[in-house]
């Protein structure tokens, strides 16, 4: 599958000034751009960015981000998902993980994380995948954002509607382990009846594998 990519770019006004949302950008064009030192949800910032410059440079991935003139203060990353996770058993090449997305603090409110889902989605070759994203209670700002869980969900439920993703039932172990958890799905309008077929047996992979056990018997 040949990876298509078109370049999309809006503008928001926000209080801190106006902040410009584009992508896909490749390797080069984000190594411009500072990043923000108050990125650290998921590692320093200094490694975070050196990690989304790598995932850049992926064939299929997108990096989408928001800036002021000089500086990213959010981002949203695509790419297929990790060999070692249960969404790469069937090695789909038409099935994205929405990675990451954040937000510095300061430009939370400001609808933003929205942005970057609108922006990613304005790209018509997105209609040939299904896009995913696993949402874990543990990995939320509950703290910062002095939500509750479920308030918490309310709010994120919201924001990936902006990119069209809509939770979806699965029987994956680590996300049925609590009910604030969820898989997050978008069906493009060009993927395939086998596509979709075989990632219906990928939602529900226990399930296949005890009736395949039981068949086998």
């Amino acid at each position: 599958m040949k990876h298509e990519k078109s370049y999309y770019t809006s503008m928001r006004e926000t209080s801190e000034g106006t902040i410009i949302i584009e992508g896909p950008l490749e390797a080069s064009d984000l190594k411009k751009y500072e990043f923000h030192e108050e990125l650290t949800a998921f590692r320093p910032a200094s490694k975070q960015f050196e990690a989304i410059i790598t995932i850049s440079t992926f064939s299929e991935a997108r990096i989408i981000i928001a800036r002021t003139a000089d500086t990213i203060i959010g981002y949203v990353t695509y790419l297929h998902p990790d060999p070692l996770e249960r969404w790469s058993t069937f090695e789909m090449e038409d099935l994205l993980e929405l990675g990451a997305i954040e937000v510095i603090p300061a430009f939370r409110g400001a609808k933003i994380a929205s942005g970057l889902l609108e922006v990613s989605m304005m790209d018509d070759f997105m209609e040939n995948y299904i896009i995913i994203s696993t949402e874990y209670y543990w990995h939320w700002d509950l703290d910062g954002t002095k939500l509750s869980i479920w308030d918490y969900r309310k709010v994120m439920e919201k924001m990936m509607a902006a990119g069209g993703l809509l939770p979806a039932p699965t029987d994956d172990p680590e996300i049925i382990s609590h009910p604030a958890n969820c898989l997050m799905v978008r069906i493009g309008k060009n993927v395939t009846a086998d596509s979709i077929t075989q990632f219906d047996t990928l939602r529900f992979l226990q399930r296949h594998k005890y009736r395949n056990m039981r068949e086998g018997l």
